[in-house]
């Protein structure tokens, strides 16, 4: 695990980037709330509303993340007032708070914006939990919302935009119907389902800390699309809430909630939060434990009860997003991986006909953003097939069959950022027998998609030394769609791995 996360590549640097400026972010809007004379509650309020804003707005361009940021507040401080309104009102308080993760998972219909704001107000309604708000303490930590959005707001699109082009957005769920047909509504209702089984017996365990066992369900939903996405994710949250506690004991207890030495600890674990996002949920609950744990201690109610408090109520939040996704609606694997892998499949042909036609002098072609958006789509098959691939998988041919899949479609991936290189060098000429090879590569695509048609037969190597650098990358192209079509097309009666 420890390979992963620090051998894991970083092309261009992009994830330390992404965790150093969320520290400096985070670090300003507090300072900001400091300065403006707000309260320890004012401060872990505005922190938490930049950390937010800065993890996830996710939108294709730049502007587009500016719009998402400014709409930020427009959500979190009717939410906010709604919480700090309710606070003594029970019911009303949780029936409102179900509502949220409802209405927050099912706008993620809407793509990244949908997304970003749903998260913003379940969490901003969950931080009123955190902090026990009331009404008397409203003006304060609206104020230290908006402060906070904007501070996070001029770090990330004044003082450091390393965003200058468009960046590709996490691609959306795969549409599948109408109603309780679309993924987006049965994960709606799956959710709000765990949640209030968290709700209940959460609050069974404690009355006070609740909220965590709610904040566990969530957070098991989100990027996730299938039943086995979110077992494995809740498993994941349980280990790396475990792990966060063990380090916690050696790390934060000893502190006793002493200003300095805290604030770094909390900075090292904003940074590892960012840092640790796209390649390990484990490692990201390990830092959130130790974030969440290190703000208890500031606020002075941190205690050996209260860890072991916290690792309950996540069990019991994982348990109900289990619950849920086993028993209502449930969202086949197997469908969702088979329209990941589809949707990457033809991203790869598209990838081929832009490189073609810059090599053949189109001035307009650029396949550079479809690279990007390949391996966007080619990280969420990996995030679909892990439950395939998991360690506890039993099934053996299912797991050897996925694993097929995976590393013939980075082949392919890497076959077209050599393509696409090829394409970028402006003295590369057009070779005759590149349209033949796209249109083969069309014809597999189609094949390994559509379900129809005859497999692409694989290429001959006799002369790779030989062939010009685009045509080389074209024949590794085909050769690993030929291969394809046998982990794809499993016997009757087993599942396919990519079947719809």
């Amino acid at each position: 695990m420890l390979k992963r996360v620090f051998a894991a590549p970083d092309p261009g640097r992009a994830r330390l980037r992404f965790a150093s400026r969320a520290v400096l972010g985070i670090g300003l809007a507090t300072a900001v709330c400091g300065l403006a004379g707000h309260s320890l509650h004012g401060a872990v309020t505005g922190g938490l509303a930049a950390l937010l804003a800065l993890f996830t707005v996710t939108d294709p361009t730049v502007r587009g993340q500016a719009v998402t940021t400014a709409l930020l507040p427009v959500v979190g401080v009717p939410v906010l007032g709604a919480a700090a309104a309710l606070h003594g009102v029970p019911v009303a308080r949780d029936l409102t708070f179900l509502a949220l993760v409802g209405a927050g998972v099912y706008a993620r219909r809407w793509g990244p914006r949908g997304h970003s704001l749903g998260v913003f107000a379940f969490m901003t309604f969950f931080v009123a939990q955190f902090l026990h708000a009331t009404t008397g303490q409203l003006p304060e930590l609206s104020a230290a919302l908006v402060l906070s959005v904007l501070t996070a707001a001029a770090v990330r699109f004044g003082l450091w935009c390393y965003e200058r082009r468009s960046s590709p957005a996490a691609p959306p769920l795969p549409p599948d119907g109408t109603g309780l047909a679309r993924v987006t509504t049965r994960q709606a209702v799956q959710a709000t389902a765990g949640a209030g089984f968290a709700l209940v017996v959460g609050q069974l365990v404690s009355g006070q800390r609740w909220y965590w066992a709610v904040g566990a369900t969530w957070w098991v939903f989100v990027n996730t699309a299938s039943r086995g996405e979110t077992l494995v994710r809740g498993f994941r949250r349980v280990l790396g809430t475990v792990l966060g506690i063990g380090l916690c004991a050696f790390l934060v207890a000893p502190l006793h909630g002493a200003v300095l030495p805290t604030a770094v600890l909390v900075a090292v674990s904003v940074f590892g939060i960012f840092y640790t996002a796209a390649v390990s949920y484990t490692w990201m609950m390990l830092w959130v434990t130790l974030l969440a744990t290190s703000l208890y201690g500031l606020l002075g109610v941190l205690t050996p009860g209260l860890l072991s408090l916290r690792l309950g109520e996540t069990a019991v939040g994982a348990l109900g997003a289990w619950l849920a996704v086993l028993f209502v609606l449930p969202v086949s694997t197997h469908a969702v991986t088979g329209a990941w892998i589809q949707r990457a499949l033809r991203c790869v042909h598209t990838c081929t006909a832009e490189a073609a036609a810059r090599l053949a002098g189109a001035t307009d072609a650029d396949p550079a953003p479809r690279v990007a958006e390949l391996e966007h789509l080619l990280g969420r098959v990996r995030l679909s097939v892990a439950p395939l691939v998991h360690p506890l998988n039993p099934m053996l041919g299912r797991k050897l069959r996925a694993r097929q899949v995976l590393a013939l479609l980075d082949d392919c991936a890497r076959e077209i950022r050599g393509l696409v290189a090829v394409a970028a060098d402006p003295v590369a000429s057009h070779d005759a027998r590149l349209a033949a090879a796209c249109w083969r590569v069309e014809a597999a695509v189609e094949a390994l998609t559509d379900g129809g048609g005859t497999p692409l037969t694989a290429p001959g190597t006799a002369h790779p030394a030989a062939e010009a650098p685009a045509l080389a990358h074209l024949h590794g192209l085909e050769r690993a769609l030929a291969e394809l079509a046998a982990p794809l097309r499993a016997p009757t009666g087993s599942p396919l791995v990519g079947a719809r």
